[in-house]
């Protein structure tokens, strides 16, 4: 008789639009509109609205692990390779990504589903801007700017409030004061996106600000 050797598959769906990053490089010199960028964002926090209502904790959320599909309209969250069930055990390692890590990972404190809402923040703050944060900073640096000095990236003065403040909210340095990506789902639905212009291109914009056609009030 011949021994049947029993091999686990995982079967998943192929996108062919790339990553968040790749998009966002590619598009960091042209308008994008603010609906797109909204939408995007709604995506990825109904995405991890969805694994933290089951408990599940990302732990990795950068724009590299967001997939797009072939029209680049719909973003998909992949790659949960250090994924973790909350409070299976006490979570302290220093797991994720430089530059989208929380203050308390990076401290290697105890920390719970809060570490993706501070990951989003840095993420919405890309997507919007069409660039990577902290570009000017080395690895060894960043942790102790973001964690000794509170640094984040800087909001465009020109960026509409209610973005401004769902970034702020998700990247501050108490994680109880950061909300839940429930919260922040809802937050996003309500934004009015009808009269977004698209991002200025960085040579029509005063002081090099890159950012959509919206005062900061708005």
């Amino acid at each position: 008789m011949t021994s049947r050797t029993r091999a686990a598959w995982v079967v998943v769906e192929f996108q062919h639009g790339g990553t968040l990053k790749t998009l966002l490089y590619n598009h960091r010199d042209k308008k994008r509109p603010y609906k797109k960028v909204v939408h995007l964002a709604l995506d990825l926090a109904r995405g991890l609205s969805y694994l933290h209502a089951r408990r599940t904790v990302h732990r990795d959320v950068k724009a590299e692990n967001m997939l797009l599909d072939r029209r680049q309209r719909t973003l998909k969250i992949a790659d949960f390779g250090v994924a973790r069930v909350e409070a299976a055990s006490e979570m302290t390692g220093q797991t994720g990504t430089l530059g989208y890590m929380a203050p308390e990972v990076l401290q290697g404190h105890s920390y719970d589903h809060k570490c993706d809402v501070y990951s989003f923040g840095i993420l919405l703050w890309e997507t919007y801007c069409c660039a990577m944060a902290y570009p000017n900073y080395s690895l060894v640096d960043i942790s102790y700017h973001v964690v000794k000095l509170g640094i984040r990236p800087d909001i465009p003065r020109c960026c509409p409030r209610a973005l401004a403040e769902i970034m702020a909210r998700c990247w501050d340095a108490n994680p109880d004061n950061r909300p839940e990506m429930s919260e922040v789902v809802a937050l996003l639905e309500r934004i009015d996106t009808s009269s977004g212009k698209g991002m200025t291109p960085l040579e029509d914009v005063a002081h090099g600000c890159s950012c959509f056609g919206f005062p900061r009030g708005a």
